[in-house]
């Protein structure tokens, strides 16, 4: 089957994979997860042939690419599409006038994912809707 990752402005379709993946499996609270930010925001599907099964996005801050909201749906996870939804997001970052690196907030459950992609956790871990996380960022 064929997999894609594009741009997008398809927000609802994002909205809806984060709402299974956080809202559903999660337990994250709806105020919690729909936070104001996706209007502001560049936003990435992963597709695999016409069935959307990943997404995240991407808060410019000065230099800084933050990515957040990456989700797989549970049924596609395991066979790599993560780390190749992520490294789309790499390259996004990259190709944004003055952004020259990447952090995210992690689940602590995910460090390990994110290190093998070139991440390195920095400061305490906190509570986020109620998942511990760690910050991680990473050079562009």
């Amino acid at each position: 089957m064929s997999l894609r990752i594009e741009q997008t402005r398809d927000i609802a379709t994002c909205q809806r994979l984060r709402a299974e993946v956080f809202t559903g499996e999660q337990g994250v609270s709806e105020a919690d997860e729909v936070d104001g930010r996706d209007g502001d925001a560049l936003h990435l599907l992963l597709w695999e042939g016409d069935c959307a099964q990943g997404t995240a996005r991407m808060l410019i801050l000065d230099d800084t690419a933050k990515i957040g909201r990456v989700c797989i749906l549970a049924e596609a996870r395991g066979r790599g599409l993560g780390a190749a939804l992520m490294r789309a997001a790499l390259t996004l970052a990259r190709n944004q006038p003055g952004v020259t690196r990447a952090r995210l907030g992690a689940q602590l459950s995910a460090l390990t994912f994110y290190e093998a992609l070139g991440f390195t956790a920095e400061g305490p871990v906190y509570d986020d809707a109620g998942i511990d996380h760690r910050d991680m960022v990473r050079d562009l």
